[in-house]
Parts: C-alpha cells; sequence; structure tokens
C-alpha cells in the first residue's frame, strides 16, 4: 500500500506559502535574500524546528533538516528544490518541491515511520538567478561547481553585494558551504514547465535526466550614418547582420531534434535611433538539447551564420561563449525509486527529459540523483499565470513521498 501525505494540510501550506511576496494577480515576487524570502526562510526554519529535525544553514544560506535513520552507518537522502522566485513568477516552481520535502517528514513523524536511512530536505539559496546571477547558484556552490569567493562577491542592479544581504537578512551560516554528510541519494520535485506531460494526458513525469545548452554572444560591429541619404549599397548594417542570425537561431533547432531549442533572448543596437543606420549590435544566442553533440552542431552553425551575415553585408564580427554545460543523466537507482512509487500510488507516468536547469544538475555530481514533474498547465512557467492544479500538486507530491520512502528504507527495488 503506498504512502500519502496529508493532502488537507499539504494544500493548505502551499497556499501560505504563496502569501509570502504575493503579488496582485496570484503570483511571486520572492527573490533571493529580500525581505519577502527572509520571511519564508524564517516560516521554514520555524516548522522544520516543530518536527524536532536537526537544523544546518550553510555559509552561503542552503537551509538543511536532518531527521536520523535506524542505521548509523547509512547514506542519507536528501529532498527538496527553493523558495525563491522570479520577479514575477508562479507560485508553484520549485516551491513545490521544497514544501513536499516538508510534508513528507511531516508524515513520517505523525506516522512513526522511522527509516533506515537519514531523511535531509533542503532549500537551496538563489535557484532562480534572478536577482544575482547564476541560476541555481546556492546549490552550484555546495557542489564546488562555483567558488565561494566569486559568488559572494556579485551584485544585484542595485550594487548591492551577495554576502552582505546574506548577513543582513540573517542566512549567511557557520557551516562549510560543501556536502557535510554521507549521502546515498537526491530526489527534487518541481513543475515541469513544458507541455509534455500535459499533451501526453500522463499525471507525472519520471525525470530521467536535464538537457546541456550553449550559450554565447555575438556582436556585429558595421558604421552609423543617416538612414535618409545613405544609399542602400553604401550601408554597412549591423542590425541587418544581427537579424539574419537570429532568424537561423529559430530555424537551426527545427534541422537537428524533436528536443532541440534555440533562443535569442537578449539584444543590444546602438546607437539606436531611428534615422541612424545601427553600427553595432550585440545578442545572446542559447541551444539546449539532451545530446552534447547537437548542442555543437547548433553552435557551429550558428558561428557559420555569423560568418556568412558579416561578408553579405560588409561588417566586422566576434563572438563569447558565455557557458555551457553538459547534458544529465540521472541514476537508474533513483530513476527507479521514481518509477516504482508512482507505479505503486496508481498514477499514470512517463520518462522525461527537463528542457530546464534545475538544483538536482548540481547535486547529481555528488549522489544519485533523479526527479519527479508536476503537470504544468499549458506548459506555462515563471510568469504569474502559471498553474498547476492542486490534484496535480499532490500526485507528485505523493510521487515523490513514496520515491524517498523506498530509497530510505532500502525498499527501492
Amino acid at each position: 500500500m503506498a504512502f500519502e501525505l496529508d493532502r488537507d494540510r499539504f494544500v493548505e501550506t502551499m497556499k501560505y506559502q504563496a502569501e509570502v511576496g504575493a503579488t496582485e494577480n496570484g503570483g511571486l515576487h520572492r527573490l533571493t535574500l529580500s525581505e519577502a524570502d527572509k520571511e519564508i526562510r524564517d516560516w521554514f526554519l520555524e516548522q522544520m524546528e516543530a518536527e524536532g529535525l536537526d537544523i544546518t544553514i550553510d555559509e552561503f544560506g542552503n537551509m538543511f533538516g536532518y531527521r536520523e535513520g535506524t542505521d548509523p552507518d547509512a547514506g542519507t537522502i536528501l529532498v527538496g528544490s527553493h523558495l525563491d522566485s522570479q520577479p514575477y513568477g508562479g507560485i508553484y516552481d520549485g516551491q513545490l518541491g521544497t514544501i513536499s520535502a516538508l510534508e513528507l517528514v511531516r508524515t513520517l513523524n505523525d506516522e512513526g515511520i522511522e527509516t533506515k536511512h537519514p531523511i535531509e530536505i533542503v532549500n537551496w539559496t538563489n535557484e532562480e538567478g534572478s536577482r544575482f546571477q547564476p541560476a541555481m547558484q546556492g546549490s552550484g556552490v555546495w557542489a564546488g561547481d562555483h567558488d565561494l569567493a566569486e559568488e559572494y562577491a556579485k551584485t544585484d542592479e542595485d550594487g548591492n553585494v551577495l554576502e552582505a544581504e546574506l548577513e543582513r537578512i540573517g542566512y549567511k551560516g557557520d557551516t562549510p558551504a560543501t556536502p557535510q554528510r554521507d549521502y546515498e541519494a537526491g530526489l527534487e520535485l518541481h513543475i515541469e514547465q513544458g507541455p509534455y506531460l500535459e499533451e501526453n494526458d500522463k499525471q507525472v513525469g519520471v525525470v530521467t535526466g536535464v538537457v546541456g545548452f550553449s550559450w554565447g554572444a555575438i556582436t556585429f560591429t558595421g558604421e552609423a550614418d543617416h538612414s535618409g541619404p545613405t544609399p542602400m549599397h553604401y550601408r554597412q548594417d549591423a542590425l541587418v547582420a544581427a537579424a539574419d542570425v537570429i532568424t537561423q537561431v529559430r530555424r537551426i533547432p527545427d534541422t537537428l531534434g524533436e528536443r532541440t531549442v534555440g533562443t535569442t533572448g537578449y539584444i543590444d543596437a546602438k546607437p539606436n535611433s531611428i534615422n541612424i543606420i545601427p553600427e553595432e549590435v550585440t545578442f545572446t544566442w542559447g541551444f539546449r538539447d539532451p545530446e552534447k553533440a547537437v548542442i555543437e552542431e547548433a553552435r557551429e552553425r550558428v558561428l557559420e551564420e555569423a560568418e556568412y551575415a558579416a561578408n553579405r553585408e560588409g561588417v566586422e564580427w566576434e563572438y563569447t561563449d558565455r557557458h555551457w554545460t553538459d547534458p544529465v543523466q540521472f541514476s537508474e537507482q533513483c530513476i527507479d525509486a521514481v518509477q516504482k512509487a508512482a507505479d505503486d500510488c496508481g498514477y499514470d507516468s512517463m520518462e522525461i527529459v527537463s528542457g530546464a536547469g534545475h538544483d538536482a544538475v548540481h547535486v547529481a555530481k555528488e549522489m544519485d540523483t533523479s526527479m519527479v514533474f508536476s503537470v504544468s498547465e499549458d506548459g506555462k512557467s515563471h510568469n504569474e499565470s502559471e498553474y498547476t492544479s492542486w490534484d496535480d500538486c499532490y500526485t507528485a507530491a505523493n510521487t515523490l513521498a513514496n520515491a524517498a520512502l523506498n530509497l530510505a528504507t532500502g525498499d527501492e527495488q
């Protein structure tokens, strides 16, 4: 018989957390290390204390609550996600995963269930990467993928320094931001942020990995001239060259793979005046795919397109690689635990690869890891209209809880 969370309490807790930093349109404005983030952290700390957990706050503000197991030599099962949000984000996102982890511990305590393996729940600092970059910052520092001193020195748009903001809200802990325990496995629940579960009429996603991605920037430099008297054949228009390549960023993925996506999310044109031919244009490109070779091919092709565009328009160009992340394949042990949990609960599931980055990417470098996805209505996320029904939230939370219990009792097979 499947383990069941307290649905009413779970939904009420989700509703409560949604009030902290709530927007007028039903979303969340809970940027990392803000006053709203401090308020939800204080509340989360109180909830962990109420469950008798051993609390640790590390030097990057990551929050951990440890529940002992019966075997002192057994590795810990790490479960959780994040509580921060985008500037105008939804109320589900990773908050669902953190609240589900809390509810797991609550229900285990209510029912007096002991586990062989300890269970530790976590709230990672700055998963969103909106106020301070990069995203998944806290888990990245913890896993050794980011340098602590460099991340401490990051500033937001107002010049506030991250380390000082951690100190200001009281969440710069004393414990080193590195793994402090022997971990057996990690699980994270998150909304899908895409349409695939809904399109396939599935209740829950068994996440087998996360796409890799490549981000870069291209700058075209031409010549600024008056847009009236300058004949077309005299022009060296940096924006025309950029437009040619940006169009290809949209087209290239269609020729490569079903899950390949490409995006230009930023563009800056100078001098940006209505009657001047643009002299310099910088824009970003990004490609994601589950296969490393596909990402590499997309990158090479966009650079080829940039060369062609520069030659056609008679402008100079240069590029910068800004970020590269290899695709992540999750462990069979954890994938099997999630699949068994979905089956035991009677939920219709499917295997899926995440198209977005998650803290689990960094966690996977330290331990066996997988994720659970809930349905995202219309695939919307990172905006106030993000929606997952309470039934779908509970389905995913139950799957997470049963997967964690399977791993914690050594019953993942």
